[in-house]
C-alpha cells in the first residue's frame, strides 16, 4: 500500500502512473455530490438548525408583534441557513470533482484531495474486508479494510474514509452510485485475482505457488 503525492499530469486519470502489464481497469467513479453534502459534511443538521432558529425566533417575536411582523424577523437566519447550504455544497462538488476511485485487476486506488492531492493505492492482498452500506436509490459508501500494519491519516484521508473509525481508519469509497454492483464487482475482481497461482522463484519443478 502506498500512497503518492501527484502534482504532475495523470498518464490514466485516478492514477499516479501508466497501469503495468496485464492490469485493467474495472471500474472507476467518484462520490454523488449532494449524498457526500448529506452524509458526510452535515447538509441536513445544518439546515435543521437554522430552520429550529428561525422558528424559535418567530415563536419568541409574536409574543410583541403580529405574526407577519414575527417571520420577518426569522428571515436572516433563513437566508443564512442557505449560504451555509451553499457552501457546504460547493464543498461537496469541489471533493466530488477532484476525486476518482479505481478499481482494477489487482488494487483499489483512491485519488483524493482538492488542495492537497495524493493517491492511495491498495493492492488487493492488503485488504482484508470491504463492508458496504447500502442507502436510497442505489447509493452506498464501500469501506476497506486493511492489514499490513500501515497506519492511515483519519484527518488527511476525510471524507473519504468510514465515518467515525478514528483508531483504525478505514479508506471508504465514499456516496457513490450503484454501489452494490460496485461492491460485487470488487468481491468477483479480489477472488480472481487472490486465487490466481504464479510460478514462484525457488519452488521445485513441476509445482505452483499460490500467490
Amino acid at each position: 500500500m502506498s500512497d503518492h503525492d501527484d502534482f504532475t499530469v495523470e498518464p490514466v486519470e485516478g492514477l499516479p502512473e501508466a497501469l503495468p502489464e496485464g492490469e485493467r481497469i474495472l471500474w472507476q467513479g467518484r462520490p454523488r455530490t449532494r449524498t457526500l453534502a448529506r452524509e458526510a459534511l452535515g447538509l441536513n443538521w445544518v439546515l435543521g438548525y437554522f430552520v429550529v432558529i428561525a422558528i424559535w425566533r418567530t415563536a419568541v417575536s409574536s409574543n410583541t408583534m403580529t405574526l407577519t411582523e414575527a417571520m420577518g424577523t426569522a428571515v436572516p437566519f433563513l437566508v443564512l441557513g442557505t449560504v451555509a447550504a451553499a457552501i457546504i455544497l460547493l464543498i461537496a462538488w469541489v471533493q466530488s470533482r477532484a476525486t476518482v476511485y479505481t478499481i482494477t485487476t489487482d488494487r483499489v486506488a483512491m485519488r483524493i484531495g482538492a488542495a492537497l492531492t495524493l493517491t492511495l493505492n491498495m493492492p488487493f492482498k492488503k485488504i482484508a474486508s470491504a463492508d458496504l452500506d447500502l442507502r436510497k436509490k442505489g447509493t452506498g459508501t464501500i469501506a476497506l479494510t486493511t492489514v499490513g500494519g500501515v497506519k492511515l491519516s483519519y484527518l488527511i484521508l476525510w471524507p473519504h474514509v468510514r465515518p467515525w473509525h478514528m483508531k483504525v481508519t478505514q479508506p471508504a469509497l465514499r456516496c457513490i452510485p450503484d454501489a452494490e454492483r460496485v461492491a460485487r464487482l470488487l468481491s468477483e475482481a479480489v477472488e480472481t485475482r487472490v486465487s490466481q497461482p504464479v510460478l514462484s522463484r525457488g519452488t521445485p519443478s513441476g509445482a505452483v505457488a499460490a500467490e
